[in-house]
Order: C-alpha cells, then sequence, then structure tokens
C-alpha cells in the first residue's frame, strides 16, 4: 500500500481522512514523519495556506504529501472566521472559538454559512488543488458531543442535526473535506 503524507497534527482530521483512504493509502501526518515544525499559514486564502503546507514537507522531507485548509465561512460575520477558524478568538482552543462565533451570532437572523475545505496534493514535483463546500446554519447553542471545531454549532442543509451529533461515518458521506478529499481520490485513482 502506498504512504501519503496528510500535512497536519491534529488527530482527528487524520482519523477522518485515514478512513476515506482505507485500503488504498496508508495515511502518515506530520509526527509520523517527525516534523515538529508548525508550518506557518500565512497565505492568504484556503488555497495558499494548504499549498504552504504540503510544499513544506515535499521540499523538506521528499515525500508526497498533500494538506488541507478548512474552515467556517458565516454569511452575516461576512464569510468570518474563514482562514482564522482555527485561532478566530486569538488562540487555538475550539471552545473559545465556537463561543466567540455564538457570541457574535447573538440575535442575528441570518444563519446561513458555510464549511469550505481546500486541498492541496503535491505529487511528482506539481501541485493539484482540490475543493469541497457544505453549506448549511449556524445553531443557536452547541448541540451534540462528537466531532471537533465548529461541529455542535453547523447544521448541515437538509439536516437537522449538527455535525456533532453525526457519526463519523455520517460526517464522513457529506462533509467539506469528504467532497474534496472524495475529489482528491478520484484523481489518485487515474494516477
Amino acid at each position: 500500500m502506498s504512504e501519503l503524507v496528510f500535512a497536519t497534527n491534529n488527530k482527528h482530521k487524520t482519523e477522518e481522512v485515514g478512513n476515506l483512504l482505507r485500503g488504498q493509502y496508508k495515511v502518515l501526518n506530520l509526527t509520523d514523519i517527525g516534523c515538529t515544525v508548525d508550518i506557518p499559514e500565512t497565505g492568504s486564502t484556503f488555497a495558499e495556506n494548504a499549498t504552504l503546507k504540503s510544499s513544506y514537507v515535499v521540499q523538506n522531507y521528499q515525500l508526497d504529501c498533500f494538506a488541507d485548509d478548512s474552515g467556517l465561512e458565516i454569511e452575516a460575520l461576512n464569510q468570518e472566521p474563514g482562514i482564522y477558524s482555527a485561532r478566530y478568538s486569538g488562540i487555538k482552543d475550539d471552545a473559545t472559538n465556537l463561543n466567540l462565533v455564538l457570541q457574535k451570532m447573538e440575535g442575528e437572523s441570518n444563519r446561513k454559512a458555510r464549511f469550505r475545505t481546500v486541498v492541496s496534493l503535491f505529487k511528482d514535483h506539481k501541485n493539484y488543488l482540490f475543493e469541497g463546500v457544505i453549506n448549511g446554519q449556524i445553531a443557536e447553542k452547541p448541540i451534540g458531543d462528537q466531532g471537533f471545531g465548529y461541529d455542535p454549532i453547523f447544521i448541515p442543509d437538509g439536516y437537522e442535526v449538527s455535525f456533532a451529533q453525526m457519526s463519523m461515518e455520517q460526517k464522513n458521506e457529506i462533509s467539506h473535506r469528504a467532497i474534496a478529499m472524495r475529489k482528491l481520490i478520484a484523481f489518485l485513482k487515474e494516477q
């Protein structure tokens, strides 16, 4: 089985993507390859940040790599938190960031939001980009205890439950990351 590096230290994301690629690729994360550097995400878009991470691994470890940058974009907040989703409050703390969003959304009737992921795959010295989007609504309060990040306040369109109320299998069927990863997998199968 071929190995691919996923440029992340987030064990939840590694597990989520590992499940999607099971049987086709062994997914390694940064810890697995001994990379302890916090790769700077200095880009102004999801695509730029994903590419910074994947190209860093290729340049420094000579391994094929993919990386994603994902975030929650809320219409009423001018697409915030966007690329700052993981550190919206100024720190990387899921509960603090989620509570800041709920605070800013207090009394707001427009609850439209979307999760967006861009995956950058560096393979054979070329960069390929894949995007996934899922639209939904921001709940009034956190619901559910599965998932991570903003999952407890995001209710995907067509559902009456939050991402945090879904099993990983259910979420993997419809999530923004799953959509982008399916595009990546389809591309890898064509190679």
